[in-house]
């Protein structure tokens, strides 16, 4: 499949510009998966039902995971790729695993917590993960040892409205919380409501240097949460499911592969 015909646009991050030039093809990986992510090393994460498998930086299987003990990977949180969050939500079980794909320690169990209404999970920095649960519409960080060292409090009181969030990740510190129909809320490390990103129906998306990148609607954008300026590519590939950048490198998911494409500035 070809890759042409794209409407080319300027992005701004840390300060420098460059231009998406999406028409170098690196290699292309091929096989069945329900969705995908990145890491910061240029790795590729393919995740079908309860396997995980690891691409490197040139697109060769490195490793597998799976635990079929947990039924399905719900989400997969690699922004530290030396220990990567696999969230079970069906049995409401955390795994964490090295850059080799292997177990780091036992499953931790949020149900044994005693947050068994757990909707999602991610990452934190110093070893430590959020959960937004559900039960009371509440975000709480935990340290390596599972100990609770900041919570928000009920979100639904605090913020005055309904939230039905879909989706979290943290980035320098702070919490981006997904709620398509209202927008992404921002917390601080103590759960302390910072913002709210204006920007609604996202399934997902990445935050980079206080930029937001995310497709929507076959578009490719970038927020800047400072200067509030939005800047979008346009496909004119129909059969594009997701798009992800990273690095000097474009990450384009089709219904049975994951296109790389070269993005280093010209």
């Amino acid at each position: 499949m070809k890759i042409k015909n794209y409407i080319v646009v300027f992005f701004s991050v840390i300060g420098l510009g460059f231009t998406l030039q999406s028409d170098k093809e690196l290699f292309t990986i091929k096989q069945s998966f329900n969705y995908f992510t990145t890491d910061n090393f240029n790795n590729t994460y393919l995740i079908n039902g309860e396997e995980i498998s690891k691409f490197n930086n040139a697109g060769k299987l490195f490793l597998k995971f799976s635990n079929k003990r947990y039924g399905n990977i719900t989400s997969v949180d690699a922004t530290n790729s030396l220990k990567i969050l696999l969230y079970y939500k069906d049995f409401q079980q955390l795994i964490f695993l090295d850059s080799q794909l292997s177990q780091n320690g036992d499953a931790i169990s949020l149900e044994n917590l005693g947050y068994e209404q757990t909707d999602l999970a991610c990452s934190s920095f110093n070893n430590s993960f959020w959960i937004y649960n559900k039960q009371n519409n509440e975000l709480l960080r935990f340290n390596e040892n599972s100990e609770v060292i900041a919570k928000t409090g009920n979100l639904k009181q605090i913020l005055e409205t309904d939230i039905k969030p879909n989706f979290m990740i943290e980035h320098n510190s702070y919490l981006y919380l997904n709620c398509p129909n209202n927008g992404v809320y921002v917390f601080d490390m103590y759960g302390t409501f910072n913002k709210i990103i204006s920007i609604k129906n996202l399934a997902a998306f990445q935050v980079s240097n206080g930029i937001l990148y995310f497709f929507n609607k076959k578009n490719f954008c970038s927020y800047d949460a400072k200067t509030f300026n939005e800047k979008c590519i346009s496909y004119n590939d129909s059969l594009v499911k997701n798009v992800r950048i990273e690095k000097d490198r474009l990450y384009l998911q089709y219904t049975d592969s994951v296109k790389v494409l070269d993005n280093q500035p010209k």
